[in-house]
């Protein structure tokens, strides 16, 4: 496209995406007014009968995960980021970013987009993406959209809220958690902190202490994500976690409450470490308001008591702060993108045609 097509692609017959590319979920807001999120699982049929059964070529989300074992299941995102990004020429490489290509797809798809407009997206990816993700992330969207951008998540999140100064946000994912201060400016390098304690590290220590601690108990790793969903919580609970889980095929009940707790918590102390890197080293006459506004978003958001538990350990370790739960943690990223979407001059963009 020419640059007058572009700026005049800015005000007609464009639909606007933000998206918001997780490890477990996939939203999207767009500018017609559609909200939609799926898990992010693609899923083949194995066989021909599994094909017959199926009736499709393709599932996704939670209809994959309902028909999981007739299908060849896949995440094409771990830690955040596309996998196998470093290995392109690998069958197993090309598969993925086949299923990051159809989820991206399918995502535009659940935006219903008319088939007279052209689809401009923005796509969150974690503050620390390398060039190479970066670029697998752009190659699976060219074939869905006709411009795209990608951004960091939680500037993402902070530009959605119009918080574009002297604020710090936390996007807890499922595969990572990113960081990010604001000072009004496009965040740089130093001004960001990702690591891969996040929703995922979570569901792991779950699991391991109710194996510990429920002999004889069975449970799939999609079972503890939704034990911790329900129960989720850090601090004094705010109420018994009793769960059935099958022994030898029968229902059994077990109290899971210390065990939940205790796995949730290990999400406190690395973001405390990496607000306290990042209040540190910003301007000394700006870290007392800086530390007075960090927004908690993202899933792992939603584990209650995080925030009062963050806040506490800020004061033992900072002197104090101030931590806010940003009301729509599923799509904070994706409204952001969009308003993104909607401001961004046309020179910003990356045209695929």
């Amino acid at each position: 496209m020419s640059d007058s097509k572009n700026l005049d692609a800015k005000t007609h017959g464009v639909l606007y995406i933000g998206m918001d590319l997780g490890t477990s979920r996939t939203s999207v807001s767009a500018s017609n007014g559609v909200r939609e999120t799926v898990f992010s699982v693609v899923g083949y049929p194995k066989d021909v009968v599994s094909q017959k059964l199926l009736k499709k070529d393709v599932l996704y989300g939670k209809e994959a995960l309902d028909k999981r074992l007739s299908l060849r299941m896949y995440k094409p995102l771990e830690k955040g980021v596309l996998k196998y990004t470093g290995e392109a020429k690998d069958p197993e490489a090309k598969t993925n970013l086949k299923a990051a290509q159809d989820l991206i797809g399918e995502a535009i798809r659940l935006a219903r987009p008319r088939a007279d407009e052209l689809v401009y997206c923005v796509i969150g990816a974690p503050a620390e993406a390398s060039v190479r993700n970066r670029e697998a992330i752009l190659e699976a969207a060219k074939a869905h959209v006709d411009a795209v951008m990608l951004c960091s998540e939680p500037f993402s999140v902070a530009y959605g809220m119009d918080m574009l100064e002297d604020v710090l946000v936390v996007d807890i994912g499922a595969g990572t958690t990113d960081l990010c201060r604001m000072h009004g400016t496009m965040p740089e390098e130093a001004d960001q902190v990702m690591f891969d304690v996040a929703g995922d590290a979570v569901d792991a220590e779950l699991a391991r202490r109710i194996e510990q601690s429920c002999p004889g108990a069975q449970f799939t790793v999609q079972m503890v994500k939704e034990i911790k969903e329900r129960w989720g919580f850090v601090g004094d609970a705010p109420e018994k976690c009793l769960v059935d889980l099958p022994v030898d095929g029968k229902p059994t009940q077990f109290d899971l409450t210390d065990q939940v707790r205790a796995a949730c918590s290990v999400l406190i102390d690395p973001i405390c470490k990496g607000i306290t890197k990042l209040i540190a080293t910003f301007d000394p006459e700006f870290q007392a308001r800086l530390k007075n506004r960090v927004l908690l978003a993202g899933g792992g958001s939603m584990v209650r008591g995080l925030d009062t538990a963050i806040e506490k350990a800020m004061r033992e370790r900072l002197g104090g702060g101030k931590v806010v739960r940003i009301e729509e943690p599923i799509y904070g990223g994706a409204n952001g993108a969009l308003k993104i979407a909607h401001d961004m001059p046309a020179e910003y963009w990356e045209q695929l045609k």
